[in-house]
């Protein structure tokens, strides 16, 4: 396992970090232990959750994920110091109305309070990474396109948020702080508050990125590089898209895109076409299809680690093996060449 700096922190997370967002509903509590075990094994020592997992997200589960990660930390604190824990606090959403009230935030009220609970799942001290979900304004995220300005007087002032994060990490309840889902000019508005006022400083952006959708290049891949801010991809795989699992219209009877009809972004037609492109040049090589499309993430320069998760052990073991695969310069100029064609289709 490949080990990268989280930043310009002193941290070095595993390249392959784990995902945690089917534990509760995809998968049991005893599944989810097992996992941990596995990844473990293989020299894993990232691991990520949130407050609002699992997903699909339901007020009967939300924080069911970082409570069951809890009981096994809470089992195996000898090795609470060896590990990398990262949660997420939500931003400004409607859509999750069990969740402090309906009115998720990131001010300073709410921040603290979402930490202390999820410390509390945790049944830990400390968060090593503490990430916003989502930004709190109105902006493109969670695959929208075509920027519409859009005044957002509701929304939490960013000095706000990035001062109670850092009164958090004075006080010792967080190490470092992070980003998800954000834009070029989130990112770069919060490394300058940091610079400027002498705060904590943004230590890695989680955002989608496969090979369906690297739109993270086109603005946030030149920022994540030259200001140091990895790259922590979620979605490597497309939620199982580029597996090829799903060709042909196939609909595998435990999957999480046959279960859920809400995930919609990776199935469209251009989408599909482009996976059948993917897996049948992983095919033509002799390597797996996910493992490619792991592999590419993980070679990607701005990228810190690919945040990699499964409902069984061996999809997991399946998907870690891929740490170990090296692409080769015309395996890579297969991937630009179907990138080409068929450029983003599942932003």
């Amino acid at each position: 396992m490949d080990y990268r700096p989280l930043g310009r922190t002193p941290l070095r997370i595993s390249a392959l970090g784990l995902g945690t967002m089917t534990w509760g509903e995809q998968n049991s509590e005893s599944e989810a232990h097992a996992q941990i075990e596995q990844a473990l094994a293989a020299g894993v020592n990232f691991i990520d959750t949130a407050e609002m997992y699992p997903v699909p997200p339901r007020a009967e589960t939300q924080g069911r994920t970082e409570a069951i990660l809890g009981n096994w930390l809470a089992r195996h604190s000898s090795q609470r110091d060896q590990l990398i824990i990262a949660t997420k606090v939500s931003g400004r959403a409607d859509w999750l109305p069990w969740i402090r009230d309906g009115s998720p935030r990131l001010t300073r009220t709410q921040i603290t309070a979402a930490l202390h609970a999820s410390l509390e799942r945790l049944q830990t001290d400390y968060i090593d990474l503490y990430q916003l979900h989502w930004p709190d304004r109105d902006t493109n995220f969670f695959g929208r396109l075509g920027y519409a300005h859009a005044e957002s007087p509701e929304a939490t002032p960013l000095l706000e948020t990035l001062a109670t994060l850092d009164d958090l990490v004075q006080a010792g309840k967080i190490r470092h702080i992070g980003l998800s889902n954000e834009t070029p000019w989130g990112v770069m508005r919060f490394l300058e508050l940091s610079e400027r006022l002498g705060l904590a400083r943004v230590a890695s952006i989680q955002n989608p990125y496969n090979l369906l959708n690297r739109s993270f290049e086109i603005g946030l891949a030149e920022i994540a590089h030259r200001e140091d801010v990895p790259l922590l991809a979620y979605s490597p795989l497309a939620f199982g898209v580029l597996s090829g699992k799903y060709l042909d219209g196939a609909q595998p009877p435990a999957a999480r895109l046959s279960r859920y009809e809400r995930f919609k972004r990776y199935t469209n037609p251009q989408a599909a076409a482009a996976a059948a492109a993917y897996v049948k040049l992983a095919q033509t090589h002799g390597i797996d299809p996910a493992q490619m499309a792991l592999a590419y993430v993980l070679s990607r320069p701005f990228t810190g680690a690919a945040l990699v998760g499964a409902t069984t052990v061996a999809q997991l073991a399946s998907n870690l093996a891929a740490a170990e695969l090296c692409l080769s310069g015309e395996l890579v100029d297969g991937i630009e060449a179907i990138h080409r064609q068929h450029p983003n289709p599942a932003p």
